[in-house]
């Protein structure tokens, strides 16, 4: 027997707890996005399998469960804390240790974004966050139990569907649970402990041997009328890469802050895409990569700084800045549209509180030897869209256009992907807020190939008039208002031939 069977099942059994907690889930954006990870931890916390789902998750377990396991004894434990859990407050985490014959051998672990966990704004993403407080409500790691179960009740603003996501969750780690202790059966558990640390010492074995080189980056994301700057250093080592963010902006009084999480997430994304061939999501992979951020910094903030729009904004920056060091040794495509167009909406309809959220995606960047990809999730996100139809039929919204937005792309020897145009009228009164980037500046191109072109919001209001939005706002919706939502498209590759 050997032990590529046992990592190939451990890595199936993420998947299955992935595809039982999307059939399991109440609301659209686990249901029909598949906001929503999975993994398997040994007893020592170091991650052994991980689903392909959510890039902006793939590292962020790494700094969860390492923060996590503390607290964690014989109960499941709920968490979302996200200088805990490594991403923002509406990930909200479950964990669930594995006891085999009496012994703890193992965890299994799933987040899922749940679209609102209170505070003031719908979707609890509050573009005028300052605070952690102002973006909804903090879990410290706790047991499960009645007692957390009512505080959510009382505090999330669609409690029903919210507990309906969390016994998806729970039913997804006890899936697990059971698999695993089935594969303990199968194969015994000394052999699949073996068959794990054989792996991650494989996937070790598979990493890249980059020449030694600094290389440096820099990128900005907007905030108000400002450009911040997030700068990187990309020591690449024999043995290993480390990103240094030493030169980014201070953390700010805005929601734009990234936990340690979210950045070494982005960093581990791009890294892994850029090795261009498979390798194992583990701990072998993990190894590879450090991150030096210094605490207070956009990247690296100090609780209590709010971090909803770090999750899934600077996010996109931070994956950018480093394929954009990486693109000075490696064939690196042109920028992707850089923001996940973050729509959040919600309010009271048929005397009911409502609320909605999903991200729209855009034009990836050209590559190498070939145009973009129009009208696709580009890097952190990799969700699906929200089918129209679904939207329709859940709230008191109707769709106008959906569609690809024709010459957005960057010029090019080769043409950056193109964005998209999805534009709704509001059938209610509704509480709007979008928290996007991309705006001032669009997705840059390289070797002479032109930038993407930037993004775009309007509204039309039922009264005529006419609003150009910033990339990050609230607002209120009268019944009849149109939105139009325009994402960037993706940056060209080399100078237009002509």
């Amino acid at each position: 027997m050997k032990w590529e069977v046992i990592e190939k099942a451990t890595t199936f059994i993420t998947e299955e707890m992935g595809v039982l907690l999307k059939r399991a889930a109440l609301s659209p954006n686990i249901r029909e996005r598949m906001d929503h990870s999975c993994a398997i931890v040994d007893k020592e916390g170091r991650i052994v399998a991980q689903a392909e789902h959510i890039p902006v998750h793939l590292g962020s377990f790494k700094v969860a469960v390492k923060n996590v396991l503390p607290y964690v004894n014989s109960e499941t434990v709920i968490f979302n804390d996200p200088y805990i859990s490594g991403t923002h407050l509406n990930d909200v985490g479950i964990i669930t240790p594995v006891f085999y014959r009496g012994d703890l051998v193992a965890y299994v672990v799933n987040k899922a974004h749940h679209v609102d966990v209170g505070g003031p704004s719908p979707g609890s993403i509050n573009p005028n966050a300052s605070t952690l407080y102002e973006e909804g409500v903090v879990i410290p790691p706790l047991p499960l139990n009645d007692e957390v179960l009512k505080i959510i009740k009382e505090n999330f603003k669609t409690p029903e569907i919210s507990l309906g996501d969390i016994k998806a969750q729970v039913s997804a780690n006890n899936m697990g649970v059971k698999r695993l202790k089935e594969l303990f059966d199968k194969y015994g558990l000394e052999n699949v402990l073996n068959a794990w640390d054989k792996s991650i010492e494989h996937t070790k074995s598979l990493l890249p041997r980059w020449r030694e080189e600094i290389y440096e980056a820099e990128d900005y994301i907007e905030w108000k009328d400002s450009l911040l700057k997030i700068k990187l250093s990309l020591i690449v080592k024999e043995d290993k890469v480390i990103a240094d963010f030493s030169g980014t902006h201070p953390q700010i009084s805005g929601p734009l802050n990234a936990v340690i999480g979210v950045t070494y997430s982005s960093v581990s994304f791009a890294i892994r895409s850029a090795i261009n061939k498979e390798i194992p999501t583990n701990e072998g992979f993990y190894s590879f990569i450090e991150v030096k951020a210094e605490e207070g910094s956009l990247v690296n903030p100090r609780k209590p700084a709010a971090v909803g729009g770090g999750n899934v904004e600077t996010a996109q920056r931070i994956a950018d800045v480093t394929f954009l060091a990486l693109s000075k040794f490696l064939p690196i495509p042109a920028a992707g549209s850089g923001t996940m167009m973050n729509v959040m909406m919600g309010g009271i309809h048929d005397s009911k509180y409502w609320a909605y959220y999903e991200t729209i995606g855009g034009g990836s960047g050209a590559r190498p030897n070939s145009d973009g990809v129009s009208a696709v999730h580009v890097n952190m996100t990799n969700t699906m869209n929200t089918p129209i139809e679904v939207a329709e039929s859940s709230y008191p919204i109707l769709f106008t256009s959906y569609k690809i937005r024709e010459g957005s792309g960057g010029k090019g020897k080769y043409k950056g992907g193109d964005g998209i145009m999805r534009s709704f009228i509001a059938l209610d009164r509704i509480k709007l807020s979008i928290l996007a980037d991309r705006f001032k500046i669009g997705p840059w191109g390289l070797y002479g190939g032109e930038n993407g072109k930037p993004g775009a919001v309007t509204i039309r209001r039922k009264n005529g008039k006419v609003e150009v939005m910033p990339s990050k706002f609230y607002t209120e919706l009268e019944a009849g208002d149109e939105v139009i939502i325009e994402t960037p498209g993706g940056g060209g590759y080399g100078k237009p031939e002509g």
